[in-house]
C-alpha cells in the first residue's frame, strides 16, 4: 500500500477528527480510503477516466485498467479505442505479466 500526503482544509479536518472520535472511522487513513472508494463508486466516469489516463501513460496494463474502471477487458479495450488510445499487446515485463494474471483471476 502506498503512502500519500494531502493538504485538507481545516473544516474538513475537523469533521474527519469528529468522525474518528464518534467511531465512524478508525483513523484518518480509514476516513480517506472510505471517501475515495465512495467517490469512485458513485462516479463511474471518473473511474474510467483515471484508468484510461494511467493506461495511456503506460503505468498499468489493460487488465489493471479494466479492474480499476470496473469493466471487463473487452469493454476496457473498446473504451480505450473510443478515447483514441493505442492498445499495447502483451506484458512488457514479468511484473506486468503477474499483474495481468492477477487481474484475470479477479474477473467475474
Amino acid at each position: 500500500m502506498s503512502r500519500t500526503t494531502a493538504t485538507i482544509p481545516d473544516d474538513l479536518t475537523d469533521l474527519m477528527e469528529g468522525a474518528i472520535r464518534a467511531g465512524i472511522f478508525e483513523n484518518k487513513s480509514d476516513a480517506i480510503r472510505h471517501v475515495l472508494r465512495e467517490y469512485f463508486e458513485a462516479n463511474q466516469n471518473a473511474r474510467i477516466a483515471a484508468a484510461v489516463s494511467l493506461y495511456e501513460d503506460g503505468e498499468i496494463t489493460l487488465g489493471t485498467a479494466a479492474r480499476l474502471a470496473g469493466v471487463n477487458r473487452f469493454e476496457m479495450r473498446d473504451i480505450l479505442r473510443e478515447e483514441g488510445v493505442e492498445l499495447r499487446f502483451g506484458p512488457e515485463d514479468m511484473d506486468a505479466a503477474r499483474d495481468e494474471i492477477e487481474a484475470a483471476r479477479n474477473l467475474e
